[in-house]
């Protein structure tokens, strides 16, 4: 069976964060276009971007699965992040 995947693309800063292991939620307003894309679905895996071309640094998540919290005092979706599984056109922090 093939696995859900969960496309997202982030910021250099947050990108670098999940990659080397210190940042394990993700956030996402609650809005309407998150809550078709988030609310109800399972997912095995995220893949990150860092940007649109091909080159672009990728990395693969293992997700753990989805809360609403309040954050900064907005309520937002948090993913939970597991195990990197792999990275791909990376060079590392700040780089």
């Amino acid at each position: 069976m093939a696995k859900k995947i969960l496309r997202l693309t982030l910021h250099r800063q947050w990108f670098d964060q999940i990659a080397i292991g210190a940042k394990k939620l993700e956030y996402r307003t609650v809005k309407a276009y998150w809550k078709v894309r988030l609310e109800g679905r399972h997912y095995d895996e995220i893949h990150f971007r860092n940007g649109y071309s091909s080159q672009s640094p990728f990395m693969k998540v293992e997700y753990l699965g989805l809360n609403q919290i309040t954050y900064d005092g907005e309520r937002v979706y948090a993913l939970q992040l597991g195990k990197v599984l792999e990275v791909i056109n990376w060079q590392g922090p700040g780089r």
